[in-house]
């Protein structure tokens, strides 16, 4: 139960460095000057996002086998370590809006999709505690966010996020093979 929790919170978190959300939400810090209410959307969402995919990963654990939820995690480790190796191209916005329900949903879009709640949705449902997967994720993606907020425009310009989003992925496709093998008996 706390391994879940644990590995739900350093997979968001680690995933979560250099994301659309993180981008977005560092951005906004820095144009509104580290607005309080755009961090508290952000966790919002990032609890919101974490617990919905908790959730479908619990939904899914009583359909498959125990071989079949060991597969899931390195297929969801996979998706996650080809998001961390795509080049995030996003254009800042020319004229952001001050509207937190716009930000709400433009960060739930991005999250309910990304390598870090696919690695959520695995956890869950590969450890059958999906509270403790969605309290890890909800925490790692937090504090992925509010790094960003804190950093604002610096995020970017200071931290070498290509770098360090391929090294991360290297090690989560390395992950990701290595369970892949174990679950079909290779290694």
């Amino acid at each position: 139960m706390t391994a879940s929790l644990i590995f739900a919170m350093v997979a968001a978190f680690l995933a979560g460095i250099g994301a659309r959300d993180q981008l977005i939400v560092a951005r906004l810090s820095g144009h509104f000057g580290g607005s309080r209410p755009v961090l508290a959307v952000a966790l919002a969402c990032a609890a919101l996002s974490a617990a919905a995919l908790a959730w479908a990963g619990w939904r899914v654990e009583t359909l498959i086998s125990d071989a079949a939820e060991t597969m899931l995690v390195a297929f969801a480790l996979a998706a996650a370590s080809l998001e961390l190796f795509w080049r995030n191209r996003e254009a800042p916005a020319r004229e952001p809006t001050r509207s937190l329900a716009a930000l709400a949903i433009v960060l739930l879009s991005r999250q309910l999709g990304d390598g870090a709640r696919f690695c959520i949705f695995a956890i869950a449902a590969a450890t059958a505690s999906p509270q403790m997967a969605a309290l890890g994720g909800a925490l790692g993606g937090g504090a992925a966010l509010a790094m960003g907020w804190m950093l604002g425009y610096s995020l970017e310009r200071r931290v070498p996020l290509r770098k360090i989003r391929v090294a991360i992925g290297s090690i989560t496709l390395a992950t990701a093979l290595v369970i892949a093998l174990t679950a079909r008996g290779i290694v």
